[in-house]
């Protein structure tokens, strides 16, 4: 073999060689430039998840500061006109699906067309047109013999409500007898205990024996709240009112709405004028035309992402306090 064929036979595999090695160089290259632009790929969508979560923020927080406002400004002027909380005040007015990306930050190389479509709606919900569970509970006495017992007086008025409502006894019985011992536990045992904990919100009653079908019947006519309230005769349900107000049937029930619509209750001596008859009993201690707890509900769209919140506020003469609040995603 002469020196030419073996200097061709050693330069092929120097040149396979070098093509493998550039073909690694290659996709090595690509394989980083990928990986690159998935990063900035990954970066810019956190940073529009972040800046979408703190609009949803700004937005939802000055939506309750908003609705705080509306609810102080009613306050006092229910002060100085002497008129209960009825459904023709402001407060009342559900807020349609309304456009807001003008108050969304825009970068001034984007033009409209480039905006993050924003949109918000909600309302404000009176809590105490519905029957409170908390008031199943009443606590007497002072230190060592204080202690929690349930209200007749309101488990004859749940009952009713339950009644009227198609639902199992055995539920609120149960759940009844949970509140009462939990309670009793609170006062007397430091400890930890098996009780279920107190219940914060409707929900919560699941816990204590009430199935989830029939909480979200019962959600339109009860609530759970921190105290003892009284039912706002302006704004509670016929179910309601015709459960909670001895001698008061449906049809009369009917008839007080009726006329709270043309004339709202200004106290309860106006409604007993209305319905003259001395079977209906309408208390102090357990009605009312006035409210101090409300629940504000908050929902955005941005783009195709939803965001709902939820508050409780508690007004205590012009000061509008938030109780508990909490935010729902969803698509």
């Amino acid at each position: 073999m002469n020196r030419a064929c073996v200097g061709r036979s050693v330069a092929r595999p120097q040149r396979g060689a070098a093509l493998l090695l550039a073909m690694l160089t290659v996709t090595l290259v690509a394989t980083m430039a990928t990986a690159a632009m998935w990063q900035q790929w990954r970066a810019t969508e956190v940073e529009t998840a972040e800046r979408q979560r703190m609009q949803a923020s700004w937005i939802l927080t000055g939506a309750l500061d908003w609705s705080r406002l509306i609810l102080r400004e009613d306050a006092r002027a229910n002060q100085n006109s002497g008129n209960g909380d009825h459904l023709g005040e402001p407060w009342a007015m559900p807020l349609e699906e309304a456009r807001l990306s003008s108050f969304l930050a825009v970068d001034k190389n984007n033009n409209t067309d480039d905006v993050l479509q924003a949109f918000l709606s909600g309302e404000i919900i009176d809590l105490q047109s519905r029957m409170n569970f908390t008031n199943l509970v009443r606590v007497t006495g002072d230190g060592a013999e204080t202690k929690a017992t349930l209200s007749e007086t309101d488990m004859r008025a749940f009952t009713r409500l339950f009644e009227l409502l198609d639902l199992p006894a055995s539920e609120l019985t149960a759940a009844a007898n949970e509140l009462v011992r939990t309670q009793n536990l609170a006062l007397s045992d430091p400890k930890p205990s098996a009780s279920a904990l107190a219940p914060r919100k409707l929900a919560h009653l699941a816990w204590m024996g009430i199935r989830e079908s029939s909480l979200a019947v019962l959600e339109p006519h009860a609530v759970v709240l921190p105290t003892r309230t009284t039912l706002n005769i302006n704004t509670a349900s016929r179910q309601a009112l015709a459960a909670s107000v001895p001698g008061l049937d449906m049809a009369r029930a009917q008839q007080l709405i009726t006329e709270r619509e043309r004339n709202p209750f200004k106290s309860l001596n106006d409604a007993e004028v209305m319905v003259r008859d001395e079977a209906v009993q309408l208390s102090d201690l357990h009605h009312g035309a006035r409210s101090r707890f409300f629940e504000i509900r908050g929902r955005l769209r941005l783009d195709d992402v939803v965001i709902e919140e939820r508050s409780v506020v508690v007004r205590s003469g012009l000061s509008v306090r938030v109780v508990w609040r909490e935010r729902i995603a969803g698509q």
